[in-house]
């Protein structure tokens, strides 16, 4: 009888590709059919369609009648058929295609897209992933953009395409019969995602030198381990972390909030401070690394550009402790799987924090643990995990009497932060476009960018010889003096910064 052909699209990965959708409509006795690879969900939008398509009350045709009530036989194809569809974000584009193979709407549809998911009465909800769909839309040349109301804000981030907000599916329908038009979506304000865990430093009683540590680590990009007694402050101090980060710029803030959206734990439209994740110590592999039957970003990508923070790190997975190595050596994780792989950004700072036992209490009275719980506990951080974290920082207890003081400066925050956007561009001048920060540095580049006089290499080879580094741990406490150096706005490394760098090495007992 007829035939029509409208177009969507699917996340793959980060990524997304255009998907076209056909229907066919033929003669024959009643069947709903949808082919190109659909997963559950979208096998079941043939009874989301119908009765979403009887319950609109659109109908030009006083005969039209949903698919589940004719006796035609209703092909509808996904194409290209070889990428696995999920997800019922093409209800809509489905319905769509079906009510122009009836002939209900006639409008051009090649340079108009759409996705969303339809309830029974026709209304259209929400879905995930939207930034990255509509960035791919409007890098194939569409010039139009059909989205769920709750995702316009969001949708609204790429300009050079008009988006249109929907509620009901009759709304697309009346605008393409042009009977009552829709207004293209503007971004009234910036509804930017705020952190919700900023912990000024002010907020923080005494820890001077963990201060200034985090200074360090936040101004070069280096991964910090906090370990000490329960209650001493460690929580607030890697939160204190995060709020000490700058803003993103905007291509680094699109990026984030594209992962985010994929992985469906966008709040609000964009995501312009580092994000700060904070899974559980009770974690599974795949949900810190990624992975599943379905290929899915891990807390390591979501903390993408952010800071990872795990709390009681050796009580997590032996397992999931060692899968970290990757991405904090080359701030990506690939993913192998019998269905296929994938490779993910995961460049963040992660904040260790643990206790110096399993109790807690080591080196006091009130400790309980045996000389085999303690060795197995400590025996949960690796060698290598350990070279990949630049600073081991004991956090002790505050005496009783100074938490009761007032905080020890107002505007605590602001001066660090100053200091680190001060670092930041020195190294952002240093790298040029690459954008890197001194934690990333390679071995070609701390030979040009971080050289070492006579006496700093003198020192520097001593004290490794003592601590027995490894190659890697000795090249990250040359990178960490470089970023102390930057932060004392010094053109060249000194014995003082190599010296305080090595301070941070772990002892023979954390």
């Amino acid at each position: 009888m007829s035939f029509a052909r409208v177009f969507s699209a699917q996340t793959a990965l980060l990524d997304a590709h255009i998907i076209t959708v056909e229907v066919d409509i033929s003669k024959g006795l009643h069947t709903f059919t949808i082919v190109g690879l659909p997963d559950k969900a979208i096998e079941e939008s043939r009874d989301r369609v119908s009765a979403a398509l009887k319950n609109a009350s659109f109908e030009k045709d006083p005969d039209f009648k949903a698919p589940k009530h004719t006796n035609r036989k209703i092909v509808v194809s996904l194409a290209p058929a070889d990428i696995k569809k999920e997800g019922p974000r093409f209800d809509v584009p489905i319905a769509i295609a079906y009510l122009a193979a009836c002939g209900e709407v006639s409008a051009a549809l090649d340079e108009q897209l759409f996705f969303g998911e339809l309830s029974l009465d026709g209304r259209v909800r929400k879905t995930t992933g939207v930034l990255p769909l509509v960035h791919k839309a409007r890098f194939e040349g569409f010039r139009e953009v059909f989205v769920p109301r709750e995702n316009a804000d969001e949708a609204a981030l790429i300009t050079g395409i008009s988006v249109y907000p929907v509620d009901t599916l009759a709304d697309i329908v009346e605008h393409l019969r042009g009977t009552r038009a829709l207004t293209p979506y503007t971004r009234a304000h910036d509804r930017a995602h705020t952190h919700a865990a900023d912990a000024p430093l002010e907020s923080i009683t005494g820890h001077a030198h963990a201060k200034r540590a985090l200074t360090i680590a936040a101004a070069g990009g280096h991964n910090i381990a906090l370990f000490g007694p329960p209650g001493t402050g460690k929580t607030m101090l890697a939160r204190a972390l995060c709020s000490l980060l700058p803003p993103l710029s905007e291509d680094v803030a699109l990026e984030v909030t594209s992962i985010h959206s994929i992985a469906g734990v966008l709040r609000g439209s964009l995501v312009t401070h580092p994000p700060l994740r904070a899974p559980h110590h009770t974690a599974s592999y795949v949900s810190l690394v990624g992975g599943g039957s379905t290929l899915r970003p891990g807390e390591v990508t979501l903390a993408h550009r952010g800071v990872l923070f795990l709390d009681e790190f050796p009580e997590f997975d032996r397992r999931v402790i060692n899968a970290l190595r990757q991405p904090l050596e080359d701030a990506r994780v690939s993913i192998t799987r019998a269905q296929g792989s994938a490779e993910f950004p995961s460049d963040f700072i992660l904040v260790a924090a643990m206790n110096p036992c399993p109790c807690g209490y080591y080196g006091s009275a009130r400790c309980s643990c045996t000389a085999a719980n303690l060795q197995r506990y400590r025996q949960k951080i690796s060698g290598p995990i350990m070279d990949r974290i630049d600073m081991w920082l004991e956090v002790g207890a505050v005496e009783h009497e100074a938490l009761l003081q007032k905080p020890d400066a107002d505007g605590e925050s602001k001066e660090a932060r100053e200091h680190i956007a001060r670092a930041r561009a020195i190294q952002h001048e240093r790298f040029g476009s690459h954008a890197r920060l001194n934690s990333g540095m390679s071995p070609k580049g701390l030979a040009h960018h971080a050289v070492l006089d006579e006496r700093s290499a003198a020192t520097l080879n001593k004290a490794a010889t003592q601590l027995n580094l490894s190659p890697r741990a000795y090249h990250r406490s040359i990178k960490l003096a470089r970023t102390i150096a930057d932060l004392n706005g010094a053109r060249d490394i000194t014995e003082a910064h190599v010296l305080e760098a090595l301070q941070y090495r772990p002892k023979q007992e954390w």
